[in-house]
């Protein structure tokens, strides 16, 4: 009788059948990671920075090729007299070059970089933490990338026109080339971590912090903080130039709405983040 008893199946998950077995339930990994002293952690992060130097040092060989082409690409969108960027102190015309060569050759390398990191803290985290930043990792480099393709080429030479012509009567328009390629970097990386957003909501709609419902009811208030990122990546007040960042950022955004529609999690974080559709 207590064998009988025994195999009856009582509670929810003892009564469940096996074609009833929910996709969470059937495809959950053990949450676990690896555990390293602190001794291997140091000897890892030096093995790591090693080949990230190494990685650096051979992309630095394309950058030293490719600097001196880009930099007139860079003076000529910035309008100098000459297509020739100022330089007023006798050593800063030969740190720049290579600062952009090592700009240029940690841009070629960043794969690379980006698989030493990820090799770096990959044994600090779960199974479900390690699928989901392979998963993510193209995404990541992808975006990254658009933004800082549509700011060298689109967003930054409409700025430096705009700049280059004001107060064209009063003011002489010659900044010096450390001024350029810092305003250059600045702008890049602002715009290619803003174009981070669709990654951003993807993954948290995939842990399912939130959802489409909950998206498309922000999409008001994501248009004005829309505008208010623009207004700060934009370096000039023109509405032209700001509606050039504003318009891809909101185009991103309904991107990000449309991933999260297709690639709802299987049981979410919140039980009111579910959609109703």
């Amino acid at each position: 009788m207590a064998s009988i008893i025994d195999r009856v199946p009582f509670g929810p998950k003892r009564g469940r059948l096996d074609n009833q077995v929910s996709d969470e339930d059937r495809y959950q990994e053990p949450e676990s990671f690896a555990e390293m002293t602190l001794q291997e952690h140091l000897e890892e992060l030096r093995k790591r920075l090693m080949w990230s130097s190494l990685a650096i040092l051979a992309a630095l060989v394309f950058g030293l090729y490719f600097t001196f082409p880009v930099l007139h690409i860079i003076a000529e969108q910035a309008r100098v007299p000459e297509e020739q960027l100022q330089v007023i102190s006798p050593t800063e015309g030969f740190t720049t070059f290579f600062k952009v060569a090592i700009y240029i050759a940690v841009a070629i390398a960043m794969p690379v970089l980006i698989y030493q990191l990820m090799a770096f803290v990959a044994p600090g985290l779960t199974n479900r933490e390690k699928r989901y930043v392979y998963m993510f990792l193209p995404m990541v480099m992808l975006f990254f990338v658009g933004g800082v393709l549509f700011s060298f080429f689109v967003l930054v030479p409409r700025a430096l026109d705009f700049l280059s012509g004001f107060g064209s009567g009063v003011f002489e328009w010659n900044p010096r080339a450390e001024e350029i390629i810092s305003f250059y970097l600045r702008l890049m990386l602002g715009v290619g971590i803003a174009f981070e957003m669709p990654v951003i909501i993807l993954l948290l709609s995939k842990i399912g912090v939130v959802s489409t419902k909950r998206l498309s009811s922000f999409r008001k208030y994501a248009f004005l903080l829309v505008i208010v990122a623009a207004a700060i990546i934009t370096p000039t007040p023109d509405p032209f130039n700001m509606m050039l960042v504003a318009i891809p950022l909101y185009i991103l955004y309904e991107l990000g709405v449309l991933f999260s529609r297709f690639f709802r999690p299987a049981q979410p974080r919140f039980p009111e983040s579910v959609d109703e559709d």
